[in-house]
């Protein structure tokens, strides 16, 4: 399916007072799925130790305006590598084989080459909060032809194209438990205050859904672009990221019937 076709594939926009506003037309309901406690405890120990240990994660979005304190970038870590997990265990169950998700604990200018390979195929593995409806991509990651920048950097073989990409969807959002304790923008917080807070809720995630790179081209090609200090649903700031909506994407299932001809 090209994603081309969908007519709901635009944002709703506006302009109030000078600020652009941007709204989701195109849904897909959370469908929650429960994570298994081994999971969170192996990603609790991975995530603490790069962002508060010896690991490296930079403080900083691609063309984003602020720094990350240590708290925030725990949360969006621990999100995306929760959600590499979920997406390696659903493959596993269809006999979709592919290598485990990377936990090795990389210094800086380095990271995982693809987030999972399966089949040879390469996927990016893209991870919100229940509630979101956007695949979204950060701008000045990826050029035109659709390649991820940072990696084209490096000179070393790593992956600058992906084959797909995949949104997973992760619930509680683990930032607003950290801002309700506020420990979001803070560099110093024990792991066993981190790991009695999380384990204090029932993890669930759902695959929202996925699209091609042919697709991610369309969407570049037809400037689905969130502007940054855009405002998106009445309360977010967005930092300039490509989209796609979730109603958009194509079913998981159907991904799992073309990896396994």
């Amino acid at each position: 399916m090209n994603l081309r076709s969908h007519k709901s594939m635009k944002l709703t926009y506006k302009v109030v007072d000078e600020k652009d506003y941007y709204n989701v037309s195109n849904s897909r309901e959370f469908a929650g799925l429960p994570v298994c406690e081994n999971d969170i405890q192996k990603n609790i120990d991975f995530t603490y130790e790069i962002c508060f240990g010896k690991g490296y994660h930079r403080n900083r979005r691609t063309g984003g305006q602020y720094e990350r304190k240590n708290g925030e970038k725990f949360c969006n870590t621990f999100q995306g590598k929760l959600a590499e997990i979920v997406l390696y265990n659903y493959f596993k169950a269809k006999n979709l084989e592919s290598k485990e998700p990377d936990f090795q604990i990389y210094g800086a200018g380095i990271w995982d080459d693809a987030d999972l390979e399966i089949k040879g195929k390469k996927i990016n593995v893209k991870s919100a909060s229940s509630q979101s409806n956007l695949l979204l991509l950060e701008k000045k990651d990826w050029n035109k032809q659709g390649q991820y920048r940072p990696n084209l950097l490096l000179h070393n073989g790593s992956t600058t194209q992906y084959d797909y990409f995949i949104l997973v969807r992760i619930q509680p959002d683990l930032k607003k438990l950290f801002a309700a304790k506020r420990w979001l923008y803070s560099n110093e917080i024990t792991k066993i205050e981190i790991e009695e807070l999380i384990f204090n809720s029932q993890w669930k995630f759902d695959l929202a859904g996925y699209c091609s790179h042919q697709d991610f081209l369309d969407a570049i090609e037809n400037e689905n672009i969130i502007p940054q200090n855009s405002i998106l649903n009445h309360y977010t700031k967005m930092d300039a990221c490509n989209y796609i909506q979730s109603g958009d994407l194509n079913q998981i299932s159907s991904l799992v019937e073309i990896l396994n001809k």
